[in-house]
């Protein structure tokens, strides 16, 4: 799973982003890019049964169409189908099934896409809220830190802030955020589109937590990927 091209002046246009969202709010912004958030071991593992469960269906409902498919292909002349044979092939198929799905499903873009819009979300989500509990919860004196949160392959991002932001600003108000990020992220503009979620981010936390004068950067201003 490779990484993102996130080029230098990437990092510095979302870095410079962060920088000036905080220097008029007391909030703390972090920003994290990442290919994939799971690798949906589980999901292939479940489609891989499936197929194995289909091949061995087909021979068990049409024998006699399967075993001169498996004589045509192998140019087999009146074989003698023993019961051992016939048990040797069923395993043969579904192994094969078994390992040709799986395959599929862990390094091509099947897998993705094969994996129901819901489950994703909800890798993606969980994986964002680990990168808070890891990166940005409670680690603010005032705990008014904040993530954007952006995975690749998913096509979804998370905005994730701490206790004193969610207690006075409502998830929805995040909206704005998000669509000026995903409109960029659509056209592959991927760091100009994480500056833009930034930029509006601060403007709601200008609003809600002004900077004091002896406010303090606790939390790093760069992307990180991971």
């Amino acid at each position: 799973m490779a990484k993102p091209a996130m080029t230098a002046a990437d990092h510095k246009l979302v870095s410079d982003a962060v920088a000036a969202a905080e220097a008029n709010s007391a909030g703390e912004i972090v920003t994290i890019i990442t290919p994939r958030s799971d690798p949906y071991h589980d999901v292939a593992l479940m489609w891989s049964a499936l197929a194995a469960f289909l091949a061995l269906s087909a021979l068990e409902i049409a024998p006699g169409a399967m075993l001169s498919l498996v004589e045509r292909a192998f140019g087999l002349w009146a074989f003698d189908w023993t019961p051992r044979a016939i048990i040797g092939l069923a395993l043969t198929v579904t192994a094969l099934k078994f390992t040709v799905m799986y395959l599929l499903m862990r390094f091509t873009p099947l897998g993705l896409w094969l994996t129901p819009r819901f489950i994703r979300n909800a890798r993606v989500r969980k994986r964002a809220l680990t990168c808070f509990r890891v990166g940005a919860e409670s680690r603010t004196s005032g705990r008014t830190g904040v993530l954007i949160y952006v995975s690749l392959d998913e096509h979804h991002a998370e905005i994730i802030a701490d206790a004193a932001i969610a207690s006075k600003v409502a998830p929805e108000t995040w909206g704005h955020a998000m669509k000026a990020m995903l409109d960029p992220l659509r056209a592959g503009q991927i760091a100009q589109g994480i500056a833009a979620a930034v930029a509006e981010v601060g403007k709601v936390l200008a609003e809600h937590f002004p900077r004091s004068d002896d406010d303090t950067n606790e939390l790093p201003d760069r992307l990180i990927e991971v």
